[in-house]
């Protein structure tokens, strides 16, 4: 179940990473409030994870689904710049996520 919240704990951090960015600095409601929501639980789900995954694991994950999410996201979503060395770098982030969880004995 750790994995499992852990899982969604980093797809809100992606969910509030992109609402942060349309809130304009928190000038729009709507998407700060998406923003502290998504924080909240993202919070609240690694906390729980952490519960019984060792904290560098739990971390690492959740960081790097954030980070790897947020870079899709910003691409597809936001027009963001495409390049084989950005995505290089993403699978870079993928592959040590791969080890952290093949690592991990819980």
């Amino acid at each position: 179940m750790a994995w499992i919240s852990l899982f969604f704990a980093g797809l809100l951090e992606v969910v509030w990473s992109a609402a942060m960015k349309q809130s304009d600095g928190f000038t729009r409601p709507v998407p700060s409030l998406v923003t502290a929501a998504a924080m909240l639980a993202s919070f609240a789900l690694l906390s729980y994870s952490m519960r019984s995954l060792p904290l560098g694991t739990a971390y690492t994950i959740w960081t790097g689904i954030g980070a790897v999410g947020a870079f899709t996201v910003g691409i597809i979503a936001l027009g963001e710049q495409f390049s084989l060395m950005r995505v290089a770098a993403a699978l870079l982030i993928v592959a040590g996520l791969v080890l952290m969880k093949l690592s991990s004995q819980s």
